[in-house]
C-alpha cells in the first residue's frame, strides 16, 4: 500500500488556514477494492464549541444521497420490478401532472403546457426529465416566491410539484429527478425509501451510521452546517434536515459518516459486493458506470441563490457525461482521475469520486455553504491529486 500520510498535511492546512481559505472541519477517505487506504480528520465539528472533528462524525450528505437512491432503483430493475423505459407515471401517477413552464403571464402566473413526451425512470436517473432546483433556476425561485410552493428542504410531497423547464429527454438538467425516482422505489416495494435503503444497501454494506432520521447517537455526533460570509468568516447555521419527513427525499435526505459512505464507494470498485453481502450484480455495476446521455453533455450549474451555491463546474473545458447516478469525466482529469470515472458531490461541499480503472475511490467531507466554496474545492482537488501521485 502506498504511503498516503502526506494527505494529513492537506487536511490540516485546510482546517487551519486564514478565514477565507479555512474549512471548519473535514473527514477524508481513500479506498481501494481490497479495503480502506486512508482515513484522516482535521478541524472541528462546529466553530461555536470547538468540538474536534472525528471519523465517526455524522454529516448531512445532501446530494450524495442520489447515488444511494439510484442503487435502490437499479436493484428494482434487477428484480424486474421497474422498467427504466416505461412511463414513471406507471409507478407514481402524480408525476404525470407535471407540465412544462413556458414563461410567466403579465400577472406573474406561470404559463404551462403539456410535455411532448412522458417522463421515464431512466430520464429521472439521468437528470433529463426537465426538473431543476430553485438555487439553480431563477424561474423556480420566482415560482417559489409567487406561489408559496414549499422549498425542497421541507421534505414535503408538495415541494416536488415544480413544473418542468424543458421537454423530457431533450436536455440534461440537474434537479429533483432522484427524489421522484425514490418514490418509484417506494411504489414498487411498498415500503418507505428509508426502510428499503436500510435493508438492501446499508445493512449489506455495513453502513451502521447512515439514515434519513438520525438515531440519538448520530445526532450527538452531528457536524454543524456552516455558512461562509462575504468576509470569509464561518458561522454555524443550526440547519438540520427534517427528522419527521413527509417524504424520504432520495435526492438529498440522508445523514452518514464519511467512512460509511466510503463503504458504498468501495462497493462500486468491487462490482457490487459489500462488506456483508452483494448489493448489485456485476453486470449492473458495469452498465450503470457508463455514460447514459448519448450525445447530450453535462454543463455548468449556474447558481441563482448566492447563499446556497456559487456557479459550479467540475474540470471546466472538459467533456462530462452522466451515468446512474454519477457524473462521468469523458477525458482524463488534471488530478489524475481516469477517463470514465464516476463522481458527484453534496451541497455542503462534500465531494467523492470512483475510479474503477485505477481501483481507487475517495471522499472529502465538510459542512460549508455555499456549494462550490473556493477553499473547499481547492483543498479537495489538492487531496485527490496527492492521492494519484501516491498510488502511481
Amino acid at each position: 500500500m502506498p504511503d498516503l500520510t502526506r494527505l494529513d498535511d492537506i487536511l490540516n492546512r485546510a482546517a487551519s488556514a486564514d478565514d477565507a481559505q479555512r474549512v471548519p472541519g473535514v473527514v477524508a477517505t481513500v479506498t481501494r477494492s481490497g479495503g480502506d487506504a486512508y482515513l484522516g480528520t482535521a478541524g472541528v465539528r462546529s466553530v461555536d464549541d470547538g468540538r474536534p472533528m472525528t471519523a465517526d462524525t455524522v454529516f448531512a450528505i445532501f446530494s450524495c444521497t442520489k447515488a444511494l437512491t439510484s442503487t435502490a432503483v437499479l436493484q428494482c430493475v434487477e428484480e424486474a420490478l421497474v422498467d427504466l423505459d416505461a412511463p414513471a407515471a406507471d409507478y407514481v401517477p402524480d408525476i404525470s401532472r407535471l407540465q412544462v413552464l413556458e414563461g410567466f403571464a403579465p400577472d406573474g402566473s406561470p404559463r404551462l403546457r403539456p410535455p411532448s413526451t412522458q417522463i421515464t425512470t431512466r430520464m429521472l436517473l439521468l437528470h433529463t426529465a426537465g426538473l431543476s432546483y430553485s438555487f439553480f433556476s431563477p424561474d423556480y425561485a420566482r415560482l417559489l416566491e409567487s406561489t408559496g410552493q414549499p422549498d425542497i428542504l421541507t421534505a414535503s410531497r408538495e415541494c416536488l410539484t415544480s413544473p418542468l423547464l424543458f421537454d423530457p429527454g431533450t436536455r440534461w438538467g440537474y434537479g429533483t429527478n432522484i427524489d421522484w425516482a425514490g418514490l418509484v422505489v417506494e411504489a414498487v416495494r411498498g415500503q418507505r425509501l428509508s426502510q428499503v435503503m436500510r435493508e438492501r444497501i446499508f445493512e449489506p454494506l455495513g453502513m451502521d451510521d447512515s439514515a434519513f432520521v438520525m438515531s440519538r447517537s448520530m445526532a450527538d455526533r452531528r457536524a454543524e452546517v456552516h455558512q461562509r460570509g462575504d468576509d470569509g468568516s464561518l458561522v454555524a447555521t443550526g440547519l438540520v434536515l427534517p427528522q419527521d419527513p413527509e417524504v424520504d427525499m432520495g435526492g438529498q435526505g440522508v445523514y452518514a459518516t464519511i467512512p460509511d459512505y466510503t463503504r458504498f464507494l468501495r462497493m462500486w470498485l468491487r462490482d457490487g459486493e459489500g462488506e456483508r453481502g452483494r448489493v448489485l450484480a456485476p453486470e449492473t455495476v458495469r452498465a450503470a458506470s457508463r455514460n447514459g446521455l448519448g450525445e447530450l453533455k453535462v454543463g455548468k450549474l449556474v447558481g441563482s441563490a448566492p447563499a446556497l451555491t456559487h456557479d459550479a463546474e467540475f474540470f471546466p473545458g472538459q467533456s462530462k457525461s452522466w451515468a446512474y447516478s454519477f457524473m462521468v469525466n469523458d477525458e482524463p482529469a488534471p488530478t489524475g482521475r481516469s477517463a470514465g470515472s464516476l463522481a458527484w458531490a453534496g451541497l455542503a461541499n462534500l465531494y467523492y469520486w470512483i475510479d474503477r480503472e485505477a481501483d481507487v475511490a475517495g471522499m472529502w467531507g465538510s459542512q460549508v455553504l455555499p456549494f462550490a466554496d473556493p477553499a473547499s474545492v481547492a483543498a479537495f482537488l489538492d487531496f485527490e491529486t496527492a492521492v494519484y501521485r501516491s498510488i502511481r
